[in-house]
């Protein structure tokens, strides 16, 4: 039985557009076939390890965010990266307690944040929230933390403020022992990302808002390897002792 296939004009438009871009950046980088042949070797590699969706969140993400939304209003967009979890536990009451194990390492950190509409106020927000451990280790993949350690999902109140509970985040090192890690050297990059902390914005009628929350001061912001910083998602850290308090408001695109 003949298997008939439907054009999908999406598809197609996107794919005769890379090939146009690719023939001229091509011509500019005159590659002999050694170089090209030690792509190929290195793009396998890159699928056989698994590294695909590491690489792509971390050298081409951010260009696909930059180009979408450059011009748009509202919060800027970051990076989903490869840590994002489904299903992280629900968090009833606020001020919202991130998941952690007792005496969880790190300093404590108390985080303030309102969600509005670019229409203007906005009640009762999905908010997801996630983020690494004092060893720069994310729970469900490579910490020993229990599986949704300093991850939750709540709900803004009818004003849209939020208050969370948590550890301040810190840099970390991007994996670097495979293919990722391989080109990262090759291209002179470290491999370093500034501490943040990932949040997911959902409400009927928006845009879907993935973000992260950067620190004024971190030395990493400049040349996170990544490139997902952007000036209006940083924050100050102040000291207050026996914890640290930081805020930041965000702004959802109405559809």
């Amino acid at each position: 039985m003949t298997k008939t296939s439907t054009t999908n004009p999406r598809v197609l438009g996107a794919y005769e557009g890379f090939v146009k871009h690719l023939k001229n950046f091509l011509d500019e980088q005159q590659f002999n076939h050694e170089e090209y042949t030690n792509f190929v070797k290195w793009a396998d590699r890159l699928g056989r390890s698994g590294e695909i969706p590491l690489f792509l969140d971390v050298f081409v993400e951010t260009h696909v965010l930059e180009s979408k939304y450059k011009d748009s209003p509202g919060t800027e967009p970051s990076l989903l990266g490869p840590y994002y979890e489904e299903n992280s536990p629900v968090l009833e009451e606020s001020p919202f307690v991130m998941p952690q194990r007792e005496d969880e390492p790190g300093d404590k950190l108390v985080f303030t944040g309102n969600v509005s509409s670019t229409n203007g106020p906005l009640a009762h927000t999905k908010v997801e929230w996630w983020q690494d451990d004092a060893d720069g280790l994310y729970s469900n993949y490579d910490s020993p933390a229990p599986d949704f350690n300093l991850r939750g999902q709540f709900v803004t109140d009818e004003n849209g403020d939020f208050v969370v509970h948590s550890i301040v985040p810190i840099p970390y090192q991007i994996p670097t022992d495979g293919p990722t890690g391989e080109f990262t050297f090759a291209a002179g990059y470290h491999a370093y990302r500034p501490a943040h902390i990932h949040i997911k914005f959902e409400h009927e009628g928006h845009e879907t808002l993935i973000t992260q929350v950067f620190f004024e001061g971190d030395q990493w912001l400049e040349t996170d390897v990544a490139g997902g910083v952007r000036e209006s998602l940083l924050t100050k850290l102040e000291d207050k002792g026996d914890h640290k308090e930081a805020s930041l408001n965000f702004v959802m695109r109405a559809e």
